[in-house]
C-alpha cells in the first residue's frame, strides 16, 4: 500500500473514474458568475458515515461499499457529464471554458484508510485543524488546466467511513455541488435496493443550459480577476488555482450548535435593541435564522480575534447570495453551476468588536438583503465588489466569510448506510470563514464549523456559549 503525506492515511488504490459510454467531447462556457471564481480555492466537504458492527469489517468495505459507490458514481456522472471534465483556455477563446474529453478525462476517486480514531475526528470539541485535510483530495490545477471535481473514500476499520470531495468554485457553487453528491446518493441507495435501472428524480436532473445567464460583461470580469489574482510569469492565460494555503499551524477545528430556542433568544434580543437604537424606521417583524447565525458568530469570531491580537480590530463581511430566484428571468432551481455573488455588508470598521456588535451586525446583514431582494442584482455591483476588495485590504481589514447553508440538507444525505454521522467544510481553514449546515440533532438548530488559531477558538468558545447562557 502506498502512503500520501499524511502518516495515518494508507492509499489503497486510485482511479479515474469515468461515466458509461462516453464518446462525444462535450463543452460549455463559464460565465461571469463562474468567472469570478476562477482562480479561488476549492470547496472541500467531508461526510462521515458510521456503520454498524455488522458491516464495519474492513472486507464489507472493499467488497461491497467500494464497488457500489464507484459504479454509482460512474452513473451519475452520466446525468453531469461535464462534472468529469476540466476547465481549459483554448487558444482561439477570449475565455476559458469547461470540457469533457472521453478519451482522457474522468473524476479522480481516491480510496483510503485511517487509523486515526473515528469518534475523536467527528467529535465536535475542538481537535486539530490538519486532522480533517487527511480526508480530502488535493485538486490539480496548473497552468494549463484545472479539475472540477476530485473524491476520497476513507475507510476507519470498524467503525465508519468518510466521503471527501474537492470542487472547483467556477464551476459549482454550494447548492450545485450538494445536487451532485444527492443525486449520486440517491443512485447508490437504488443499486443496494436492487433496482437495476434506476431514474434520476427530477429534482436532481440538472440543468447546464448558460444561456439563461445574461452576461453583462464577460471579459471585463476576467480582467478583475486577473487584477486580483496576478499568476507568475505573466501569464493572464493561467488556469492555476491561487494559493490560499490553509492556516493550520496552532489551529484547531470546531463544531458549535445553535438550537432553535438560542436563535430565538438572540433574535428577541436584536429586535429589543433595534426599538431603542433606531427608532426612525419600524424595526422587522422577524429576523431569518442566516442573520442572526451569522451576526452572533462573526461578532463572537471578531472580538476573540481582537482579544488575542490587539491591534486587529477593523472587520469586514462578505457573504454569497443565491441569484437564482433573483435574475430576470429567473434561473431553474436545479441550474448546475454558479449563480452566487458576493456581498458586503455596510457596516463601521470597529462595530464587530463593540458591546452592541450583534444587533449592529444583524442589521447591516439584514439591510443587505433586503436592499438585494428589492433590486435584484444589478450589473454594476460588478466593479463595487472588486474595488471594495481592493479598498479594504488596503486599510487593514480582516475579511470574515460564511460557506454552505442551513438550507442545503446536508444531513439527508444517504448513500445506503444511514445518513452522515458529521458533515465538515474543510476549507472554512484558508480564511476567517464559519462554516452552515443545518442540525444533525434537531429541529431548526444550526451548526457553526470554525476553524481559528487555537488561543482564538478559546476566547471564541468562552463568549459563544456565556452569550447563550446570559437570560438578559
Amino acid at each position: 500500500m502506498a502512503s500520501n503525506n499524511n502518516s495515518n492515511i494508507k492509499v489503497h488504490d486510485h482511479f479515474k473514474v469515468v461515466p458509461p459510454s462516453s464518446t462525444k467531447t462535450t463543452s460549455i462556457p463559464l460565465t461571469f458568475f463562474d468567472i469570478f471564481w476562477l482562480r479561488f480555492h476549492p470547496v472541500e466537504r467531508v461526510f462521515f458515515y458510521t456503520l454498524p458492527n455488522s458491516q464495519s469489517h474492513p472486507s464489507f468495505f472493499f467488497q461491497t461499499i467500494v464497488p457500489n459507490l464507484k459504479s454509482s458514481l460512474s452513473l451519475t456522472l452520466q446525468h453531469f457529464l461535464p462534472l468529469a471534465g476540466n476547465i481549459v483556455w483554448p487558444s482561439d477563446s477570449s475565455k476559458p471554458i469547461i470540457q469533457f474529453d472521453p478519451n482522457d478525462d474522468g473524476v479522480s476517486l481516491i480510496i483510503a484508510e485511517s487509523d486515526s480514531d473515528f469518534n475523536h475526528v467527528v467529535e465536535n470539541s475542538p481537535h486539530e485543524a490538519s486532522l480533517s485535510r487527511s480526508f480530502i483530495p488535493h485538486l490539480e490545477s496548473s497552468d494549463s488546466f484545472a479539475s472540477i471535481m476530485s473524491l476520497q473514500i476513507t475507510l476507519f476499520p470498524n467503525s465508519g467511513f468518510s466521503i471527501g470531495i474537492s470542487t472547483h468554485h467556477a464551476v459549482l457553487d454550494g447548492k450545485s455541488s450538494t445536487m451532485f453528491v444527492k443525486a449520486w446518493a440517491y443512485l447508490c441507495k437504488k443499486a443496494i435496493e436492487r433496482d437495476e435501472s434506476p431514474t434520476l428524480l427530477s429534482e436532481f436532473e440538472p440543468s447546464f443550459n448558460r444561456e439563461v445567464i445574461k452576461d453583462p460583461n464577460g471579459n471585463n470580469v476576467m480582467d478583475l480577476v486577473s487584477t486580483l489574482f496576478p499568476s507568475e510569469k505573466g501569464n493572464d492565460r493561467s488556469l492555476k488555482i491561487f494559493p490560499f494555503e490553509p492556516q493550520l499551524e496552532d489551529s484547531v477545528r470546531a463544531t458549535f450548535k445553535l438550537k432553535h430556542e438560542d436563535l430565538d433568544k438572540i433574535k428577541q434580543r436584536v429586535l429589543s435593541t433595534w426599538e431603542i437604537f433606531d427608532t426612525k424606521e419600524s424595526k422587522p417583524q422577524t429576523l431569518s435564522s442566516f442573520v442572526i447565525t451569522c451576526a452572533y458568530s462573526l461578532v463572537c469570531v471578531a472580538k476573540a480575534i481582537h482579544g488575542a491580537h490587539n491591534d486587529k480590530e477593523k472587520f469586514s463581511f462578505v457573504f454569497s447570495v443565491d441569484c437564482r430566484a433573483r435574475l430576470e428571468p429567473t434561473i431553474p432551481n436545479n441550474y448546475l453551476g454558479n449563480c452566487v455573488w458576493a456581498y458586503f455588508i455596510d457596516t463601521q470598521p470597529l462595530d464587530f468588536i463593540k458591546e452592541d456588535g450583534v444587533f449592529l451586525v444583524a442589521k447591516s446583514i439584514y439591510e443587505k438583503i433586503k436592499m438585494i431582494n428589492e433590486k435584484g442584482f444589478l450589473e454594476g455591483e460588478i466593479n463595487d465588489m472588486f474595488n471594495k476588495i481592493i479598498s479594504l485590504s488596503s486599510e487593514g481589514f480582516e475579511f470574515m466569510g460564511v460557506a454552505g447553508s442551513h438550507r442545503f440538507g446536508v444531513y439527508e444525505i444517504d448513500f445506503g448506510w444511514g445518513r452522515p454521522e458529521k458533515v465538515e467544510i474543510v476549507s472554512i481553514d484558508r480564511g476567517v470563514t464559519i462554516g452552515l449546515a443545518e442540525s444533525k440533532d434537531s429541529k431548526g438548530g444550526i451548526e457553526v464549523g470554525l476553524a481559528l488559531n487555537k488561543p482564538v477558538m478559546d476566547i471564541f468558545s468562552t463568549l459563544f456559549l456565556e452569550g447563550l447562557s446570559n437570560n438578559e
